[in-house]
């Protein structure tokens, strides 16, 4: 028993000195690897090696002047590191007094600089910011070496930050992926097969050719990750052609129901979008300057554009248009030559250079969807705002008296006026009503385009062959044609670009309208006779 314990107590002794020794051989470890750092290229690549394997913090600061540029010896050898006009000794940390004259710049290959990426990576990867992690984890996963496999396991076990853990997988993946251990080049080749990463397809086919032993799970792998792309690319396309359909469907919606409802064609309406974007530049300037006001300019500036374009429309439609109704060529020219006139006047007044709408914080920045698909916020918050505008338009024609008597209007205008209706009136609302629409399609277009007094010209067309193929007086139509038109549109421009798949689509268009003059929905009952 005496035996025993003595045996016990010389073991716990022996630890302890292991123990007490550790922190000493790891300085030792570091102190001798690091004038490796001022010798031959050979020498570097072997010293950055070592000092990327001993997980010491102090040769964080040291690698990176080395990568940077900011390492330079005396003539004795000895490792400095420049912060500015300041010289910090690479070994002890402490700051020297040294004249530039005396220090020489260490300098390194790219065979220096591939050893740095990956002993860079081994040493951030336990860094507490989420920043150098990452940028860790993209080192590591660029130098692939299975002697990083350990290091990136213990890294992921910890990591909680998703988009961090992410990666850290993906390296550790791509490490395990170059091992001679068959375990872990199949682990890897599963992992790297799960992902729907271009940069894991591009390694797994690098790998194919040095490993014909699995090239079989390799090629699975591959397969399985072209048809993520594929669906991730389909799901672009989707969303590209919903985004180009909601702005389609805000340019046309005023003009569906200047044109599409009251039967008058307004070649001014790109005019009224323009109109409504310069209004968001005016109440942009007048918010610059009042800070809590700031954040708000853009909501502000959707009733904004609404009151003045309604008030310019229904200025036009009393003054000019109403003592042409009936006669759809004096109107097409005399709106022509309002919405020059108006061009003539936003130059006069703004500048013809573009004009600068700052994007509020909640409308900038992109949103990853599942499958990494990118999907820009303004974008997403202009498609949402159409609907509700198409939703509050449709609520408006259908749930409200001037609806009714809009609608009234349209379909007998004699019995309407029998019956006490002020046809007149009717006609001012309901072009004010499609102009003030036009003038919030400006607010969201601002967004995404630049305003310039041309802002409106390149709408016009595609909102009159949304209005005509949906069917001329269907708001239902209008939304359909949008939308439809945006997806045909994004679906052809791979293959065809962006001016032909604009002409296939017009073309296409052209041919249904000789076969459907009335367009997808055409109106039914006394307003179709009429």
């Amino acid at each position: 028993m005496r035996l025993a314990c003595t045996r016990m107590k010389r073991i716990i002794l022996l630890l302890v000195l292991l123990l007490a020794a550790m922190p000493a051989r790891a300085q030792d470890a570091f102190l001798t690897a690091l004038p490796g750092l001022g010798g031959g290229f050979g020498a570097q690549v072997t010293a950055v090696g070592q000092l990327g394997t001993l997980g010491d913090p102090r040769a964080l600061p040291v690698l990176s002047a080395l990568s940077e540029g900011r390492l330079v010896r005396l003539a004795d050898g000895t490792l400095l590191i420049r912060d500015g006009t300041r010289f910090i000794n690479a070994a002890t940390g402490a700051p020297m007094e040294v004249a530039e004259a005396d220090t020489q710049r260490v300098n390194i290959n790219n065979r220096v600089r591939g050893a740095l990426r990956g002993a860079l990576g081994q040493l951030q990867i336990i860094s507490p910011n989420p920043a150098e992690r990452l940028a860790a984890a993209d080192a590591i996963f660029r130098s692939r070496s299975a002697e990083n496999v350990p290091l990136l396991d213990a890294a992921l076990a910890r990591e909680a930050v998703p988009e961090v853990r992410e990666r850290i997988a993906l390296a550790l993946a791509a490490s395990r992926l170059v091992a001679t251990n068959p375990v872990d080049k199949l682990a890897g080749i599963t992992a790297l097969g799960e992902t729907s990463s271009p940069q894991a397809r591009s390694i797994l086919l690098e790998a194919r050719a040095a490993n014909p032993d699995v090239a079989t799970q390799i090629d699975a792998a591959v397969a399985a990750i072209d048809q993520r792309l594929a669906i991730r690319r389909a799901a672009e396309t989707l969303f590209q052609g919903l985004s180009l359909g909601s702005v389609l469907l805000l340019a046309a919606l005023g003009l569906a129901v200047t044109f599409g409802v009251m039967g008058e064609i307004n070649m001014a309406h790109g005019e009224f979008v323009m109109l409504g974007a310069y209004t968001t530049v005016m109440v942009q300037d007048f918010a610059r300057d009042i800070p809590w006001l700031q954040p708000w300019s853009l909501p502000i500036a959707v009733p904004a554009a609404f009151l003045v374009t309604a008030a310019i429309g229904a200025a036009m439609e009393r003054g000019l248009i109403r003592h042409l109704y009936g006669r759809p060529l004096e109107t097409l020219l005399l709106t022509f030559g309002v919405g020059m006139m108006i061009q003539q006047a936003v130059r006069l007044i703004f500048g013809a250079q573009n004009r600068e709408v700052i994007s509020p914080p909640w409308m900038q920045g992109t949103l990853m969807l599942p499958f990494d698909i990118p999907v820009t916020a303004n974008r997403l918050w202009i498609l949402c705002f159409s609907l509700v505008i198409f939703g509050l338009i449709l609520a408006a024609i259908r749930m409200t008296r001037f609806g009714l008597e809009m609608r009234a209007v349209t379909q007998r205008r004699p019995i309407a006026a029998a019956m006490g209706i002020r046809t007149g009136r009717v006609d001012a609302l309901t072009f004010a009503f499609g102009s003030g629409i036009a003038g919030i399609a400006g607010v969201a277009l601002s967004q995404i385009d630049n305003v310039s007094p041309n802002l409106g010209t390149g709408y016009i067309i595609d909102s009159f062959l949304v209005v005509v193929f949906g069917g001329v007086g269907s708001l239902a139509g209008t939304l359909i044609a949008a939308f439809g038109l945006g997806v045909v549109n994004k679906m052809l421009e791979p293959w065809a670009g962006a001016v032909l798949a604009k002409v296939f689509v017009l073309v296409a268009v052209m041919a249904f309208i000789q076969r459907r003059p009335r367009g997808l929905f055409p109106q039914k009952g006394r307003a179709a006779e009429a």
